[in-house]
C-alpha cells in the first residue's frame, strides 16, 4: 500500500510518501480501505516528537480516517465487505476493568491511532472491529474522518465529564480548531449560550455561522476576561472550553461561582502559572479528558450523520502531499479541518 512514513522527527519534511506493506487483520479486526485521513495537532506533535515518546519506526501519522470494509477477521461477524464506516481511533483493549465498564478511554493499555501505534495516512488500517461506525451509503468521506476525533472528544469533554446542562453560558477560547468549533456546536445543540473568544475577524466569523452569540477579538481586547463579564451581567460564565492551556489565568476570571473549566489539550504549551486563589476563592474545578469511549462516539457520531453537528472544512491535500497539508495546519490560517485524499 502507499502510506506516509517518516524515520526520525522533524519538520514537515520528516514525511515521506512510500510503499509499506499492507496490514493483515487478526481475530476480531477489520481492515479498512481508507478514502479519507484528516490532520490534527497531534500528528504535528507527534511528528515533532516530545521526550519519552516510543514509537515503531517507520511510523504512520494520523488518528482520523474513513473509508470501506476490505477484509474481516476471525469472529468478525457484524460487519461486510464493503460497508461504509468511520473510525474511532481511542484504542481500548476491550479487557481492563475500565473498558469492562465502559470507560475505555482509561483503559490500561491505551492506544490512539497515529500516536502510539500506526495511523491512517495510509490506504489501509487494522482496527478491531468494535471502533467502527456505519456510515450510510454516500455520506461524504471526507466529512466523516473530519468530525471523528474532534467531535468524540468534545462530547465526552462537555457532555458526559462536563455535565452541561440547557441553559448554561458557555466560553470557548479559540475560535476555528477542530475541538472548539465542534464544542460551539455540541453547546448549542444541548441549549446553551455560547461566548467565543478568537483570535481574529475571520476565525470569528466561523464561529458566528456555528451559532455562537457573543464574539470577543482578543487581539482588540487583551483582557477578554473583562468583555465576558461584560457579556454576562458581571455574573460569569458556567463553563470555560480552554484548551490552551496558557489563557486558564483568564478563563478562571471569566468564570462564575462554582463554574467549571473543560480541557483536553494544552495548545499553547503544557507548563504555566496559575493563580491558585481563583481556584478554591471561586469554588472552581477543574475537569481534564482525553478522547472518549464507544458511547461517547456512538452518541455523538448519528448527530454529524444527520446534520445536526456541521463540520467546517479547510482544504483537502492528496496524500502524497501531506508534507503540504502539515505546513498549512502550522500557519494557524486554516478555517475548518483540513484532509487527506487517499488514492
Amino acid at each position: 500500500m502507499k502510506a506516509i512514513l517518516f524515520d526520525e522527527h522533524g519538520g514537515p519534511e520528516v514525511l515521506r510518501y512510500a510503499d509499506f506493506p499492507d496490514p493483515q487483520p487478526g481475530p476480531g479486526e477489520v481492515l479498512v480501505r481508507l478514502r479519507a485521513a484528516a490532520l490534527n495537532r497531534l500528528d504535528i506533535w507527534v511528528r515533532n516528537g516530545w521526550p519519552g515518546i516510543r514509537l515503531e519506526y517507520p511510523h504512520i501519522p494520523g488518528a482520523d480516517g474513513a473509508g470501506e470494509i476490505a477484509a474481516l477477521g476471525a469472529g468478525v461477524t457484524d460487519w461486510q465487505i464493503g460497508e461504509s464506516v468511520v473510525i474511532n481511533s481511542n484504542l481500548g483493549c476491550g479487557e481492563c476493568e475500565f473498558c469492562l465498564q465502559g470507560q475505555d478511554n482509561l483503559c490500561r493499555r491505551w492506544h490512539l491511532l497515529g500516536e502510539t501505534v500506526r495511523g491512517t495516512y495510509a490506504q489501509y488500517v487494522v482496527v478491531p472491529a468494535r471502533q467502527l461506525f456505519r456510515l450510510p451509503p454516500g455520506f461524504d468521506y471526507h466529512t466523516a474522518a473530519a468530525a471523528a476525533l474532534v467531535y468524540h472528544t468534545a462530547w465526552h469533554s462537555l457532555v458526559t465529564r462536563g455535565g452541561l446542562q440547557a441553559g448554561e453560558t458557555v466560553l470557548v477560547v479559540g475560535a476555528s480548531g477542530g475541538v472548539n468549533t465542534a464544542s460551539i456546536q455540541i453547546a448549542r445543540h444541548l441549549g446553551a449560550r455560547v461566548i467565543v473568544v478568537g483570535s481574529n475577524a475571520r476565525k470569528l466569523a466561523v464561529a458566528e455561522s456555528l451559532g455562537a452569540e457573543v464574539l470577543i477579538d482578543r487581539s482588540q481586547h487583551e483582557n477578554w476576561a473583562k468583555e465576558v463579564y461584560k457579556a454576562t451581567g458581571k455574573r460569569g460564565v458556567d463553563v470555560v472550553v480552554d484548551n490552551v492551556g496558557t489563557t486558564f489565568p483568564l478563563s478562571f476570571r471569566a468564570l462564575r461561582k462554582g463554574g467549571r473549566l473543560l480541557t483536553v489539550g494544552n495548545t499553547g504549551g503544557p507548563r504555566f502559572e496559575i493563580d491558585n486563589r481563583f481556584i478554591f476563592g471561586k469554588h472552581l474545578s477543574i475537569i481534564g479528558s482525553t478522547m472518549g469511549t464507544l458511547a461517547d462516539f456512538a452518541a455523538v457520531m448519528p448527530l454529524v450523520v444527520d446534520g445536526t453537528l456541521k463540520v467546517p472544512m479547510d482544504q483537502t491535500f492528496p496524500l502524497a502531499e501531506a508534507a503540504a497539508a502539515h505546513q498549512r495546519l502550522e500557519s494557524n490560517q486554516q478555517l475548518g479541518k483540513i484532509t487527506l485524499d487517499i488514492p
